[in-house]
């Protein structure tokens, strides 16, 4: 089912696929909320983009987020002055608040209709043993000398709180529709922008980088990797350093009248509200269910916890729409922006924003297109993409190498519990055919797909994904239908199919 983003506009955002060689000044691999930004600062300047997307614009991460515009990334500051000092601390807070601002202008100046309100945003508690932890949140906000910063015990929620830190003046809108509006602004500008254009691989030639795609090339002076999680593997060794989450999201009409703000509670299971309209009707949008994507989850524990948790409040609600969506998560919890790696002039990335993408898209387009014009951004330390400082998680660092171990090699090795007979309709599993392991998927008429089950990215065995009906990479998040069609990065070649054909 599409989001309720996707659901809202007339049609598709799409422009004409890439059929010819381009040269350009900058090629922008990506059209989501951070490459289209980065295309609309550059072309504002006179700077002619080009923007290469492989599907329509904003179809992935950016049309299925909750397109919450905040600088509260849950009780993150803390951490901040814990793990690195109050003044990076202090510097992340304005950055982030800068880009609300930006936006707003963006939206302003552009004349951009996409119901953008502004709303105060909490972090909250229903635990009186988590009260300490956010009253240390809001001393630690209010020492960084950030005055829109309060506790309180009362909200607009549908249930009674211990307590939460508020941040006032935070914003919400339809994300789609912002999109809309900087491919407008872009285009205006002599910009160029291409969707259904599958870029395949980035080479440096001389002074100048040639962005392949399936047909075509485009040659540029520079390159930006918006492409969500990195597929140039080497070098950058992104696929090292973060991982991706899978999280749901539920839209309802609650038949009641709604409240403002939104909502966020620190501790699992984590449940995320806000409200949105839809035509002319105001809506609520519940998210959480969050987990490592590939690793197996079911109905009850995505969006059956959704629903459970809707109709405990609203008992007569009328389900809307459901989707999901994927986050990068950077070890360190900092997204990575700068320079694509040490050896890659000129080429830059913006990735790992973790599940906080509007402002951290905003600050990392500014940091690049300040380094593409030859001037330093004071925000950009913060984000040095190509830092080496120690894994401060070390937890999730063991995790990640524990997984790609078993999934690289000793899965591989495993024999599958599972015989065809035992696999259902509309259901799949991985089995064993002549010392071979075979994805399997049956449809609801019990028609059979059988696809080599191991990932295009690098090799990672793949796990079904009961919810969705897909292949999901537990290595690096990469994601493929039940045809073996490639519907998420890094991946972007299709699996092998096998014609199951008598």
């Amino acid at each position: 089912m599409d989001s309720l983003w996707i659901n809202s506009l007339n049609k598709k955002i799409e422009y004409k696929q890439l059929d010819n060689n381009e040269e350009t000044d900058v090629c922008i691999v990506g059209g989501g909320v951070f490459g289209l930004t980065c295309g609309y600062y550059l072309s504002k300047l006179g700077i002619k983009v080009t923007i290469l997307e492989k599907y329509k614009i904003g179809e992935k991460t950016t049309g299925h987020s909750t397109a919450k515009v905040t600088s509260q990334h849950g009780l993150f500051y803390d951490y901040l002055v814990n793990s690195f000092n109050k003044k990076f601390a202090k510097d992340y807070l304005d950055a982030n608040e800068e880009a609300i601002s930006n936006i707003k202008s963006i939206i302003d100046e552009e004349k951009i209709s996409c119901d953008f309100e502004y709303q105060n945003n909490y972090v909250y508690t229903t635990s009186k043993n988590e009260i300490c932890a956010i009253k240390k949140e809001v001393s630690i906000v209010e020492d960084l000398e950030f005055n829109n910063c309060e506790f309180v015990t009362k909200t607009g929620l549908p249930f009674e709180i211990e307590g939460a830190i508020c941040f006032k003046k935070q914003a919400q809108f339809n994300p789609l529709k912002y999109l809309q509006g900087l491919c407008k602004s872009i285009t205006l500008n002599n910009g160029n922008i291409y969707t259904d254009t599958t870029v395949v691989d980035v080479k440096k030639e001389d002074d100048y980088y040639i962005t392949f795609t399936e047909n075509n090339f485009v040659k540029s002076k520079y390159v930006i990797m918006a492409s969500h999680y990195p597929f140039i593997n080497f070098p950058g060794f992104y696929f090292t350093k973060m991982y991706q989450s899978t999280s749901y999201v539920i839209a309802i009409d609650t038949k009641k009248t709604l409240f403002n703000g939104m909502y966020i509670n620190f501790t699992n299971p984590i449940f995320s509200y806000r409200t949105a309209k839809l035509d002319g009707k105001k809506v609520l949008l519940i998210a959480g269910g969050d987990h490592k994507t590939g690793h197996p989850t079911s109905y009850k524990d995505s969006y059956g916890l959704l629903e459970n948790e809707a109709r405990k409040y609203y008992p007569d609600c009328e389900i809307i729409s459901k989707w999901n969506t994927r986050d990068c998560i950077p070890l360190d919890k900092i997204p990575y922006v700068g320079s694509y790696s040490n050896v890659m002039q000129n080429m830059f990335v913006g990735t790992g924003f973790k599940k906080w993408g509007f402002t951290s898209s905003n600050i990392a387009a500014n940091i690049i297109k300040d380094s593409i014009c030859g001037k330093v951004n004071k925000y950009a330390y913060l984000y040095d993409s190509t830092r080496l400082k120690p894994i401060k998680n070390i937890d999730e660092m063991k995790n990640i190498l524990v997984q790609s171990v078993n999934s690289l090699l000793l899965d591989k090795l495993k024999k599958p519990n599972m015989i065809f007979d035992d696999i259902s309709n509309n259901s799949g599993s991985i089995i064993e055919v002549a010392n071979h392991k075979v994805g399997v998927y049956k449809d609801n008429n019990g028609k059979i797909y059988a696809v080599n089950p191991i990932c295009t990215h690098l090799g990672c065995l793949l796990s079904w994904n009961d919810v969705d009906k897909t292949w999901d990479c537990p290595c690096h998040g990469s994601r493929f239908d039940y045809t073996g069609k490639n519907i998420y990065d890094p991946a972007f070649k299709n699996l092998e199919v096998y014609n199951t054909d008598l």
